[in-house]
């Protein structure tokens, strides 16, 4: 019997399909293929062709809007999940991730905004010096870490997940609290209400100034370190940032970054939809790397057995 996870990942295939045709049509378009021909008429059913597909795409990200309801439900009730958002994240990605994590039964437990400092490489000594000296009792941080993303990662991992052994929190209040509040006080970090949870999604952008003093690899370590203190941790993002130096595109690079799951499609409902099934997968063992960029090995998560 084909249940509606299945029908709706077949839907997904379809808007694969019809992503990639936007994109290869845009880029064929903007680079130029017929420069000087005098063929507008290529031009223009080119541009035509792409504006159908755009439809087709929006119509597709209806769909799926419509469906998040029965294909996520449940998928991830009683656990807690915690946003992260890096200092190019759009707003809106963050409040839909959030959304479609509340429609699968999870408790959204907060979320931490990093700043440009803390995704900055020249700010290296400056965080280092501030996260070694709010290490809560009892804890232990990989101090000769290379980066700064795995040193701030080795931290708030414990500060802020849950032990997977007995999901319980990690010290004090007052410690994560000092912890939180010094990294807020250095301008690496701002914060609302925040308790620890079970698992992490750090919500990236497009990658664009991923380049500059190593940001994209600074958050891609950052993401792994998280996952070595929680139950899982999905590292979601734009198309860009699976591109160049963009922290999913250095996340799918590094053997050692393979414990996180990638999604680059998160500006559409197919990757706020990964990025929640991604999460029930990393519950069970598993990691993946989805979306339509460089090095993605499917669109979506397979369906699994409930």
């Amino acid at each position: 019997m084909i249940s509606f996870r299945h029908h709706a990942v077949s839907i997904a295939a379809i808007f694969l399909a019809l992503a990639v045709g936007v994109v290869l049509g845009t880029r064929t378009h903007s680079d130029g293929l017929f420069p000087g021909t005098g063929n507008r008429q290529q031009v223009d059913s080119l541009t035509a062709e792409n504006s159908r597909l755009t439809e087709q795409l929006k119509a597709a990200d209806s769909f799926l809007s419509d469906a998040a309801g029965k294909v996520l439900a449940n998928s991830l009730a009683t656990k807690s999940v915690l946003l992260f958002t890096t200092p190019d994240s759009d707003s809106a990605d963050a409040d839909a991730v959030a959304a479609a994590l509340t429609t699968a039964g999870a408790a959204v437990t907060g979320r931490v905004a990093l700043t440009g400092a803390f995704t900055d490489s020249s700010e290296s000594d400056r965080l280092r010096t501030a996260l070694t000296n709010v290490v809560p009792a009892g804890a232990q941080l990989k101090i000769d870490a290379a980066d700064q993303g795995s040193l701030a990662g080795d931290l708030l991992g414990q500060v802020l997940l849950t032990d997977p052994a007995n999901n319980q929190p990690r010290g004090t209040e007052q410690e994560r609290g000092l912890a939180l509040e010094t990294l807020r006080g250095g301008g690496f970090l701002t914060f609302g209400d925040v308790k620890p949870a079970q698992l992490a999604v750090v919500v990236a952008g497009d990658g664009a100034r991923s380049g500059e003093n190593n940001r994209g690899t600074i958050i891609a370590r950052f993401a792994a370190a998280l996952r070595a203190h929680g139950a899982g941790v999905v590292l979601a993002g734009r198309y860009g940032a699976a591109e160049g130096p963009g922290p999913i595109a250095v996340a799918r690079s590094e053997a050692p970054l393979a414990t996180i799951t990638t999604v680059d499609n998160v500006d559409h409902e197919i990757g706020r939809i990964t990025t929640v099934l991604g999460l029930t997968e990393q519950l069970n063992g598993g990691t993946g790397r989805y979306g339509t960029g460089d090095k993605a090995t499917s669109l979506t998560v397979a369906a699994m057995p409930h």
